[in-house]
């Protein structure tokens, strides 16, 4: 067997109990009056905020059903998993306690990701972000938002993007579809959005980011949707994570059919979208606009 990070083999054991538990038609109170636990544990288990011990797995696998002596041991081989500790991850950190648990649970995913996938409509990913365009972004919240936390903000979205590139080719793959609008919107003005664009460009260009783009003029109508990330872990067999992001509100889910139709529809957007080599080949003339209205030399 593969070994696994943590992160996923954690999420593979919560995720097979509590579909074997809701599958028993159980509740969460019935399990933990059964196991002599505290509900709070049952719940803690199931949303991944704590590991489960094998001595605590093996019953409550009995318990639920499982007879499959090869799927009991690669479960008790994850719980095993699960408990490991590296080294301390950066989002782990004092300076960034104050930052919502589904972001930290995000960074952490995003870290154990072999596939990341964004549908933006609005502007660039946070894992692509550079700090000026974080910042310019971060800003237009500076009346719901503290200072404090802005820094903190974008220090994470920092860090999150060079743990990022340093994956980039060596075992995640980053695919993007941008509505048009998302290469017009000068967010930060002319020339930190110019500097944005060629970091985008850089790596379109050295096949690190697979990019495509829906025109403003597409006739084929598509389904609603806002600004999501779709994260796959593991060996591609996990299933995905969804990630949405609504101004100051974010939610991570997991489940089966959201996760499913959500990816569903980003196929169904890269294949109608402008493919790689002319949403490239845009994103340059772009740059090219902003360099005249900036005055600033062209990077070749």
């Amino acid at each position: 067997m593969t070994e696994v990070s943590p992160t996923v083999a954690r999420r593979r054991v919560r995720l097979a109990l509590r579909e074997a538990r809701e599958a028993a038609d159980l509740t969460q109170l019935q399990v933990a009056d059964e196991m002599e636990w505290s509900l709070s544990k049952v719940i803690r288990i199931e949303n991944g905020d704590v590991s489960i011990s094998p001595n605590d797995l093996r019953p409550l696998l009995s318990y639920l059903g499982f007879k499959d002596r090869a799927r009991i041991n690669a479960l008790i081989a994850d719980a095993k998993m699960a408990r490991t500790r590296g080294r301390a991850a950066w989002w782990q950190g004092s300076d960034f306690r104050e930052l919502s648990e589904t972001l930290r649970r995000l960074f952490e995913y995003e870290a154990a990701a072999v596939t990341i996938r964004s549908f933006c409509i609005r502007y660039v990913p946070g894992p692509l972000q550079l700090p000026e365009y974080a910042d310019a972004l971060t800003g237009s919240f500076e009346e719901e938002i503290s200072d404090e936390r802005a820094k903190t903000l974008i220090e994470a979205r920092r860090l999150r993007r060079e743990a990022m590139l340093s994956r980039l080719g060596k075992g995640l793959e980053y695919f993007a579809i941008f509505e048009e609008p998302v290469f017009l919107r000068n967010i930060g003005g002319a020339g930190v959005f110019l500097t944005q664009l060629r970091e985008l460009y850089r790596l379109a260009c050295e096949g690190l980011l697979k990019v495509r783009m829906l025109p403003l003029d597409l006739e084929t109508p598509i389904a609603n949707n806002a600004t999501f990330d779709l994260l796959s872990l593991g060996d591609g067999k996990e299933g995905e994570v969804l990630y949405r992001e609504n101004g100051l509100a974010d939610e991570l889910l997991e489940d089966k059919q959201s996760t499913s139709r959500h990816l569903d529809r980003f196929h169904q957007f890269w294949h109608l979208a402008t493919d790689e080599a002319d949403t490239i080949s845009y994103i340059g003339k772009r740059i090219e606009i902003l360099e005249r209205a900036t005055g600033q030399a062209s990077v070749s």
